[in-house]
């Protein structure tokens, strides 16, 4: 196998022959980290959102998914776009899309208009995070400057997962919620003037074009797909549009295979899968991220609207889920120079699955942030070495100048594992609960008035509107239900998420064994080894 890595043919405008001009790292570095603020941040602010804006059912799940939907959809497309028509038009362009998305955010006065806002901002973040690291990449000229610049791009990454709880906490507890997004649109308004005034230019076209067929049906299959998913607890799994939502998903996620299949530039190089370990890890990086974000999110709930904790002492948890990335960079880093990969992604999925399943013995009235150390720190660190190893083997399971390939199909499965992650815990959760909840409220002593009234809010609203009435009204006296409903509920979300991270942990270890394997190369033609190098510009926080 070659230690060579060829690179795409590049363009860059204005380029100093020292390397990378600083303020194009800079530029680059401050989008990335801007994009994962905006995406991580509603999460520490539901509680919030159940309080203001009752959402109902199965609407607080849209507040985050509305972001991630594009983001997981269109990454892939936005880097294709920015080596045809330049990156720094992108970066620029997703910023402005930032402003405006969180800018319609912080305006909104119903669910409606804030969804809207999320799914702006996303669109804005799918083009920052492909186009930020292509930028980076394309100015270095040499493997130790770009690995240099590369874990630099990752460091402002992981920054931006840490930053996210403690700006929605502090605004949110001091504030409003609003004022968490009306601090994002100043820091996207500042990243675009950075990008504009600074930014140099680079763009690889030869041998890239759009998949326009993929894209069209990966996308209306994922959204009917995740509809039915977050839908079923609400409408019920037998209700037409859920069943609709099913048939379509299966329609055209097959028509987005044959559509791959077919393409001279797909956006999923379907031969990759021909290699064991890459279809393995593939499949890791799709579980393996459902379970992360699939945790972070019953945590959300778990602190916002079923404890009534305040933002600020909800973003405890999330530093704990996010921080440890960044502080264990330098060790990750010489842990996969010097031992197996699987082992890294097989200890990382170990730690989550211990975590999660300490996580759903909870009582759900301790409300002690004490009690999450243990669970979410070992969830934190496990995701820490799973996300960086995932990509490492992959990667090294085939040719080198393929690299590129396998690090943006990756990328593209992590994230459809992101936004799994919400939708599947929210519909389980919620389910469970609504089912608990109107057994146990028929069963219970309360008077008929409280039990018709609690079980109205309920049916309304669902298990989390139940919990969140006045104790003085007559839907009150249900209160203690409702908490046990979804503390049981959320419980065994956790179990889901544990149970997903430990069957990947198994997998890794056993099916990644052997030199074999690590050697193992794809069939591809030779002459795709080109675009290697500038699909791996494409893949946004594939190393992070």
């Amino acid at each position: 196998m070659s230690t060579e890595i060829r690179t795409a043919p590049d363009s860059t405008a204005g380029q100093t022959s020292g390397g990378l001009p600083v303020g194009t790292l800079v530029a680059g570095c401050f989008a990335v980290c801007l994009a994962q603020i905006a995406l991580a941040m509603p999460a520490t602010l539901n509680g919030l959102f159940q309080e203001d804006l009752h959402p109902v059912g199965s609407q607080l799940t849209w507040i985050s998914d509305a972001f991630l939907l594009p983001v997981s959809v269109l990454e892939l497309t936005f880097g294709v776009l920015g080596d045809l028509f330049g990156r720094k038009r992108l970066l620029v362009g997703g910023g402005a899309l930032l402003v405006l998305g969180e800018a319609l955010a912080a305006a909104s006065t119903g669910i409606h208009m804030l969804w809207f806002g999320q799914a702006i901002a996303g669109l804005g973040a799918a083009a920052l995070f492909p186009t930020s690291l292509a930028m980076i990449a394309a100015g270095t000229h040499s493997a130790r400057d770009r690995a240099r610049t590369i874990t630099i791009w990752a460091a402002a990454l992981s920054s931006g997962g840490f930053v996210a709880p403690v700006l929605g906490g502090i605004t949110g507890n001091y504030g409003s919620w609003r004022w968490a997004f009306i601090v994002v649109t100043g820091l996207a308004a500042i990243s675009t003037l950075l990008s504009q005034l600074f930014a140099q230019n680079s763009s690889a076209p030869e041998g890239r074009s759009l998949d326009l067929a993929g894209q069209i049906t990966i996308g209306i299959g994922m959204f009917a797909l995740l509809y039915a998913v977050i839908q079923g607890p609400a409408d019920g799994w037998t209700a037409t549009p859920v069943v609709i939502a099913y048939v379509v998903a299966a329609v055209f996620i097959a028509l987005f295979l044959v559509a791959e299949h077919r393409a001279e530039s797909p956006l999923l190089r379907l031969d990759l899968f021909k290699n064991r370990a890459f279809a393995v890890a593939s499949f890791v990086a799709v579980v393996g991220m459902f379970s992360y974000l699939g945790t972070a999110y019953a945590t959300s709930i778990r602190l916002g609207p079923i404890q009534h904790q305040s933002p600020l002492r909800g973003s405890f948890a999330f530093i704990l889920l996010n921080s440890w990335t960044l502080l264990l960079m330098p060790l990750i880093s010489r842990l996969l120079e010097r031992v197996s990969a699987r082992w890294v992604l097989g200890t990382g999925l170990g730690l989550m699955a211990v975590g999660d399943f300490i996580a759903a013995t909870l009582p759900v009235d301790d409300r002690a942030l004490t009690s999450l150390i243990l669970p979410i720190g070992l969830v934190g660190i496990g995701f820490a070495l799973t996300v960086s190893s995932i990509t490492a083997t992959a990667v090294n399971t085939v040719e080198v100048h393929y690299a590129g390939m396998a690090s943006a199909s990756t990328s593209l499965l992590r994230d459809f594992g992101f936004t799994l992650g919400p939708a599947v815990i929210g519909a389980i959760a919620l389910s469970h609960a609504a089912d608990e909840f109107t057994r146990k409220l028929a069963a219970s002593d309360l008077s008929t008035q409280v039990k018709t009234a609690a079980g109205q809010v309920a049916a309304e609203g669902g298990p989390l509107a139940a919990n969140s009435v006045p104790p003085t009204s007559p839907p009150g006296g249900a209160l203690p239900i409702a908490l046990e409903a979804l503390g049981n509920g959320y419980a065994i979300g956790y179990v889901v998420c544990g149970i997903a991270a430990l069957a990947c942990c198994l997998l890794s270890v056993i099916a990644l064994r052997g030199k074999g394997d690590r050697d193992a190369t794809v069939g591809l033609d030779k002459e795709e080894g080109a675009k290697g190098a500038a699909e791996a510009e494409e893949a946004a926080g594939a190393s992070a």
